[in-house]
C-alpha cells in the first residue's frame, strides 16, 4: 500500500488504508515511517491514532514502533498518561530491556517532571548508553536537582557528549559550582576540538553567573562563532552586576556588527541597564532602534521594560505615550506606570491610574499595592494610603508584606505623625526589619524628635536586615546630637560586620544642540 509519509492529519480514508495495510503485510517498517512523520507532525496526537491501530495485530508493529509512540507522548502534556500506558504494554511485552525504549522513557517522565520514575528507568538500564547519561543529568538539573545531576556526571563510565556537557554547565550555573564547571571546561579544552556554538554559550554564561566578567568576556571575544544567545548574555550579565554603561556598549557594538540580530530577551535585558544607568538618551536610542524593526512586537516583556525604562529616567510623558499604544496591558504594565508616577511625583496620577486599572478589570497583585501606597506617602495622602493599606486585605485578600509595611511607615513619618508611626510599629504582626525602622529614623531625624528617636534606637539596632544606609544614619544621628561615643560604637559596629558606606555618585546628561 503506498503511504505518503508527509501526512499531518489522518482522515477515515487514511485509517481504513492504514487497516488494509495491517491485515495484509507482517511488516512494520513503512507504519513505523509514517508513525515518525506524525509524531513530529504539527499534531503528535494523531501518531497515538496510528499506533493504537497498529496494535491490534502482532506483526504490524516492534520496538521503533513504542519509541515513536513514547516521542509523541513526550511532546503534548495532555499525552503524558498515555505514556504512561504504552510504558505498561511494553513491561507486559517484554520490550522493556530495549535501550531505545528506556530512554524515550526517562525523557517521558523528565518532561512530566516525575524525576523519580525517570531515575529508575535510568537505574533499570544494564548498560547505559550517551543517549541515557545526558537525559537523566539534563532532567535532574531542569527538575531542580542539579547536585545530583553533578553526581551523575562524574559516575559517568561512556564518553559525553556536548548536550551531556551543556547540562552540567547549566546545574553548576545553578549552582555556582564554580569548581566542578571550571573541570568540565577544562575537559572540553582538552577533548573537544570542534566549535559548538550551544557549548560554547553554557561555558560563557556558567561564567558570567559566577561572576567571573574577566573570563566571560575574554571567551565572549575568542568566541570563534556568537550567535544572538552568546550576545544577550554578555550584557545580561553586565547589567546584572552594575556595569549598565557597559552592557550598553556591547548591545551597540552587537547592532554595529551585524552578527546576531538582538532578540526579545536582548532588548528587555538592555533596556533594564538604561534603567538601572538613568540614561535617557541612551534608552531613547535603543527605542529608535527597536521602531526600525517591524516585526518585534511592543507588547508584553517589551513593552513593559519601555515604560520602566521611560519612568526610572523620569519621562512620564513618553512611559505614558508607550503605555497607551501597547495593547495588552497586564498587571506588570499597570504596576510599573503607577509606581513611576508615584516615584515621579505624580501621586494623584499614580491614584487615578489604579482607580482605571480596577474599573478596566485588571486585579491588582502586591506590588500594584507597592505603588498605590508609595504614592500616598510621596503626596502626603495619609487618609487615602489607610483606605488602600485595609482594602488590600479586607477586599483583594492580600496579607501585608513587610514592604508595605515599611510604605505605611514612611508615609505617617513624612506626614510627621511620629506617635501614629510608632503605633503602627508596635502593632505589626510581624516583627519590623532594618527598613521599616530606617524609615522611622529617618523621620526622627527629619522632623528633629530626639526623644522618639532615644526610644526606638534599640529596636533599629536589633532589627534584621538593617542595611548600611541605616546603621550609617543612625551614627549620624547620634553625631548631630554631640553623642561622640555611641556614633563611634555603630561606625565600630560596622567595621566588625564589614560594612562599608558607598561613595555616592552623580549622572548628568547634557543634551549638546546639534
Amino acid at each position: 500500500m503506498p503511504i505518503n509519509p508527509p501526512i499531518s492529519t489522518l482522515t477515515s480514508k487514511h485509517l481504513s488504508q492504514i487497516q488494509a495495510h495491517i491485515i495484509t503485510t507482517h511488516k512494520p517498517h513503512t507504519l513505523n515511517l509514517l508513525l515518525g512523520f506524525l509524531t513530529h507532525s504539527t499534531n503528535p496526537k494523531n501518531a497515538l491514532i496510528l499506533y493504537n491501530q497498529m496494535l491490534g495485530k502482532p506483526t504490524s508493529h516492534n520496538h521503533f514502533t513504542f519509541t515513536h509512540a513514547l516521542k509523541a507522548c513526550s511532546l503534548v502534556h495532555t499525552l503524558f498518561n498515555k505514556g504512561l500506558e504504552i510504558h505498561s504494554y511494553v513491561l507486559k511485552s517484554g520490550h522493556n530491556c530495549d535501550v531505545f525504549i528506556q530512554n524515550c522513557l526517562i525523557h517521558l517522565y523528565v518532561f512530566g517532571s516525575d524525576i523519580s520514575a525517570a531515575t529508575r528507568v535510568f537505574d533499570s538500564i544494564l548498560n547505559p548508553d550517551v543517549i541515557s547519561w545526558t537525559s537523566i543529568v539534563s532532567g535532574l538539573s531542569k527538575c531542580g536537582y542539579q547536585e545530583e545531576a553533578i553526581f551523575k556526571l562524574t559516575l559517568m563510565n561512556v564518553q559525553p557528549n556536548s548536550n551531556t556537557l551543556v547540562s552540567g554547565l547549566s546545574a553548576c550555573s545553578s549552582l555556582r559550582a564554580v569548581k566542578y564547571g571550571k573541570s568540565i571546561h577544562g575537559y572540553i579544552v582538552r577533548t573537544l576540538s570542534e566549535a559548538n556554538v550551544i557549548l560554547d554559550n553554557a561555558i560563557l554564561e556558567f561564567y558570567v553567573k559566577n561572576g567571573s566578567l574577566e573570563t566571560a568576556k575574554y571567551l565572549f571575544v575568542k568566541m570563534p562563532r556568537r550567535d544572538v544567545v552568546s550576545w544577550t548574555s554578555m550584557v545580561g550579565g553586565l547589567a546584572e552586576r552594575g556595569f549598565s554603561e557597559e552592557a550598553i556598549t556591547v548591545f551597540q557594538e552587537m547592532v554595529a556588527k551585524g552578527e546576531a540580530k538582538p532578540n526579545v530577551a536582548t532588548m528587555v535585558t538592555v533596556l533594564s541597564a538604561c534603567s538601572s544607568l538613568g540614561s535617557l538618551s541612551f534608552g531613547k536610542w535603543v527605542h529608535s532602534y527597536l521602531s526600525t524593526d517591524h516585526n518585534v512586537s511592543r507588547d508584553g516583556h517589551l513593552g513593559n521594560a519601555l515604560v520602566n525604562m521611560y519612568a526610572k529616567c523620569g519621562d512620564m510623558d513618553t512611559a505614558l505615550e508607550v503605555f497607551n499604544i501597547l495593547r495588552c496591558k497586564d498587571i506588570i504594565s499597570w504596576s510599573t506606570l503607577i509606581s513611576g508616577m508615584a516615584m515621579n511625583g505624580h501621586s494623584l496620577c499614580a491614584l487615578r491610574f489604579f482607580s482605571l486599572m480596577v474599573v478596566t478589570g485588571v486585579q491588582p497583585d502586591s506590588v500594584a499595592f507597592v505603588g498605590v501606597l508609595s504614592a500616598c506617602s510621596h503626596g502626603g495622602m495619609v487618609d487615602q494610603g489607610l483606605m488602600f493599606f485595609r482594602a488590600m486585605y479586607d477586599v483583594y485578600g492580600f496579607v501585608p508584606q513587610m514592604e508595605h509595611y515599611a510604605c505605611m511607615v514612611d508615609m505617617y513619618g513624612r506626614a510627621g505623625l511620629l506617635k501614629e508611626t510608632e503605633c503602627f510599629i508596635r502593632k505589626m504582626p510581624i516583627a519590623a526589619d532594618g527598613v521599616v525602622w530606617g524609615a522611622f529614623l529617618n523621620a526622627c531625624k527629619v522632623h528633629g524628635n530626639d526623644e522618639m528617636f532615644h526610644r526606638i534606637r534599640q529596636g533599629v539596632l536589633n532589627s534584621r536586615g538593617i542595611s548600611t544606609g541605616t546603621l550609617a544614619l543612625l551614627s549620624n544621628t547620634y553625631a548631630s546630637s554631640n553623642n561622640w561615643d555611641d556614633a563611634n560604637k555603630v561606625r565600630d559596629e560596622m567595621r566588625c560586620m564589614r560594612l562599608k558606606t558607598m561613595a555616592g555618585c552623580s549622572r548628568v546628561e547634557i543634551d549638546v544642540p546639534a
